[in-house]
């Protein structure tokens, strides 16, 4: 296996990017997109930068009670080992960001105010590159900015300050995208809980907003603003140098559409009982926050007594190995990583890819041929996999061994030493885009799939699984559609079938994810004209195990073995017995001796006694 042993740091934006930008980072300039995009196209309403009275606060105001006291249950270590608290350290987030800028000039600025909304509120946005950041704009999103969210539509039970805070901003957002958040201005924490009127530690709001899906919706859908959707259902370049015409996400091109993948599922409707299988001490969940901020009882300060209800702030997705990559790239002062937190973290990641699907095979007889029957059922509250479509992929493994345990036949084999995936054989689940004919002239790349995710205008494929209470009409009006592929409405699951070769004695199936494949690092990499951002994450990506593929699930079904005819059980399984056993049942005309399934008369013939002898000499 891959070493995950961490590696001399190469690449430490937070404290020597004003060095790299004149030397490491090959003499890096802000250089000419392919779109002549200005900030105004990227413009998206809410809290805008440089308006708030109070600034974000660093995470060092908060992890000195929330923090040091239990590594399971505290927020502050769990939140540091999330790819929420990495989000600003991401190496493979820079290598993207470097290649959008590259595509669209300023285009930086829309990923940046989601990545660091605290060096994006602070006015440090530009350049688009990230090298303004400083500080406390490398925690990600961090406590004091969710604390501090405010839900864009006012309702009872909502704090009172924030019907001013909605009333004063002059642009308003239109729905939740995108991070157009809205913070309030003030240091005035927010939660789900009463603390009291003796609370002395900070000024605090009771908010169930913070305990809400619709918080999560404010990243967790992206639309890029650069395009118009069309009476057809295309997407057409905007005019340059002014924002989208009404920001609504269902006008603009969908990138990721995790939120409302969950608002049209089951989930959304109410609590479904899985049994416990995401929520911690729940065992109906349906929120966002049931399954990745489970429940469990303890304490979130080190001062207060313990909850029986208590939100683990875990965070944990589909990114199996990032968190490696940044404790390689940054000291661990810096980002709050330890040894336990990063294996626990990643352990919980896989964990919960486990436990996002179930996994059936069955023989099953396809027009009287015997096939390999794979489903694989999606659990989870939103397509498997989700979020960042790019690089992002699941795919079904299938091994045909004969009585000996010898692999017949290989589907989906993957190469862990060249991180190569055999696609041609098996069935890969992924959303792909990429630019149509009208992109491709207006900004001089190629047409067709790709990873240009800022100037993409096209959903090419999407066969990623549907959730439960998936509806072709409800999920058409969130811009989430199977594309290339078909579900039915009801169906989150999906079917596979594979011949069945020549003396298979049983077959293992598995299911596999990887976060970041082959390809795609391949592409940051070469892509890259302005900086070593796509080196530093490709070579993340090889001294981390190159994103090792994650096992979700896996099963063994044994075929019938038909020459094993006396039903043996001992080694060696085919002995002249099943010869004998062959030669009774066919004297006495048992239809088990129509080996080769004739239908004519006789039905018994000397074919049958070949058929026999092949599959005899075929181990099964």
């Amino acid at each position: 296996m891959p070493s995950h042993a961490r590696k001399p740091r190469r690449f430490r934006r937070e404290t020597v990017w004003g060095l790299t930008m004149g030397a490491g980072l090959c003499g890096a300039t802000l250089s000419m997109g392919s779109l002549p995009t200005t900030i105004r196209d990227f413009f998206f309403g809410g809290t805008q930068p440089l308006t708030l009275v109070d600034l974000i606060e660093s995470v060092h105001a908060c992890s000195g009670c929330h923090g040091g006291f239990n590594l399971t249950t505290e927020p502050y270590r769990p939140w540091a080992a999330s790819m929420m608290g990495q989000a600003a350290r991401d190496p493979v987030f820079y290598a993207a960001l470097a290649i959008a800028n590259q595509d669209a000039d300023f285009a930086g600025d829309f990923c940046l105010r989601c990545h660091t909304p605290g060096g994006w509120i602070g006015g440090r946005s530009e350049p688009t590159n990230g090298s303004a950041l400083f500080g406390a704009d490398f925690q990600g999103v961090n406590c004091n900015f969710c604390h501090r969210m405010v839900d864009p539509v006012y309702q009872p039970g909502n704090p009172s300050p924030d019907v001013g805070i909605l009333a004063a901003l002059p642009n308003p957002p239109t729905g939740a995208h995108s991070a157009n958040y809205i913070v309030d201005p003030y240091d005035r924490r927010r939660g789900p809980h009463d603390l009291g009127p003796e609370f002395p530690y900070h000024e605090w709001l009771q908010a169930p907003f913070q305990a809400t899906s619709n918080m999560c919706a404010t990243c967790h859908d992206v639309s890029n603003p650069v395009y118009s959707r069309q009476p057809d259902g295309t997407y057409a370049l905007n005019a340059l140098d002014t924002p989208h015409p009404d920001g609504d996400k269902r006008n603009m091109f969908p990138i990721e559409r995790t939120f409302s993948e969950w608002s049209r599922s089951a989930y959304a409707a109410g609590p479904v009982n899985v049994n416990g299988r995401f929520g911690g001490d729940l065992q109906a969940v349906s929120s966002c926050q049931d399954c990745h901020m489970p429940v469990t009882p303890g304490q979130s300060c080190r001062w207060t007594d313990p909850r029986p209800n208590l939100r683990l702030h875990q965070f944990n997705g589909g990114n199996t190995w990032v968190l490696r990559a940044v404790r390689n790239l940054y000291p661990d002062f810096e980002t709050g990583l330890t040894d336990d937190s990063v294996s626990q973290s990643i352990a919980r990641t896989i964990e919960m890819l486990e436990k996002a699907s179930d996994l059936e095979a069955t023989i099953v007889p396809v027009k009287g041929v015997n096939k390999l029957k794979v489903r694989i059922t999606n659990w989870s509250g939103h397509k498997l996999p989700t979020g960042y479509a790019e690089g992002r992929r699941m795919w079904i493994n299938v091994k045909f061994l004969n009585s000996g345990g010898a692999v017949i036949h290989e589907h989906g084999a993957y190469n862990l030493e060249t991180a190569v995936l055999d696609t041609a054989s098996t069935k890969v689940y992924e959303a792909k885009m990429g630019l149509d004919e009208a992109a491709a002239a207006a900004t001089g790349r190629p047409s067709g799939p790709g990873f240009h995710f800022v100037l993409n205008n096209k959903w090419f494929k999407d066969n990623r699984i549907p959730p439960p209470g998936f509806t072709n009409a409800g999920f058409a009006e969130v811009q989430a559609s199977p594309v290339g592929y078909t579900y039915a409405d009801g169906q989150h699951w999906d079917d596979t079938f594979f011949d069945i070769p020549a003396g298979t004695s049983s077959a293992r199936v598995s299911v596999y994810y990887q976060t970041s494949s082959k390809e795609y690092m391949d592409f940051l990499r070469a892509a890259n004209t302005t900086n070593n951002a796509g080196e530093v994450a490709f070579e993340q990506w090889i001294i981390t195990g190159k994103s090792e593929p994650a096992l979700m699930d896996q099963t063994v079904v044994s075929l019938p073995c038909y020459a094993n005819c006396d039903g043996s059980t001992g080694a060696p399984l085919l002995t002249a017995n099943d010869f004998q056993c062959f030669l009774n049942k066919f004297a006495a005309g048992n239809p088990y001796a129509n080996c080769d399934g004739s239908t004519g008369t006789p039905q018994l013939t000397a074919n049958d006694f070949q058929c026999f002898l092949n599959k005899f000499a075929g181990g099964c």
